[in-house]
């Protein structure tokens, strides 16, 4: 019998898929602790309804992506800190600061978790800073650190 899994099944499949499984196992295993339904052409419908939302709401995010990828590209972010007289800051630049920086003057909202620095930055100088905008795009940050 084919049917559409509503969950994980370790061993039988992954959610959204369809399989086709025994009578007997779907009937008394399957369908009593709702973990599938009868693959008929409403519910395949539905899947089908469900899949191309979620492919345009990828899309979608894909596009915003780039265009703030072409933003970030033009983008050389001066970040202005307390430094002692041989060019050491007191602290350090973070990805927060650098986000915060990057909300305050250009309006664009990044986590602080997709902005990978190689180290922290603790001179002043230009730097580079790599955000992760989505998966396989990703885009380089020129900072330029001074006192």
């Amino acid at each position: 019998m084919k049917v559409i899994l509503l969950d994980n099944i370790k061993g039988v499949g992954k959610k959204d898929e369809i399989i086709n499984a025994s009578d007997g196992y779907v009937r008394n295993y399957l369908f009593p602790k709702k973990l599938a339904v009868e693959a008929n052409k409403e519910n395949l419908a539905k899947l089908n309804s469900k899949n191309e939302s979620i492919a345009f709401k990828k899309e979608t995010e894909r596009n915003e992506a780039l265009k703030i990828g072409e933003k970030i590209k033009n983008i050389t972010l001066e970040i202005k800190v307390k430094a002692g007289e041989n060019g050491k800051i007191f602290g350090g630049v973070t990805a927060k600061e650098i986000s915060e920086e990057l909300n305050q003057k250009y309006n664009i909202n990044i986590d602080k978790k997709k902005i990978l620095l190689k180290e922290t930055i603790k001179n002043i100088g230009t730097f580079t800073a790599t955000i992760k905008l989505y998966e396989g795009i990703s885009e380089d940050l020129t900072l330029n650190i001074i006192s």
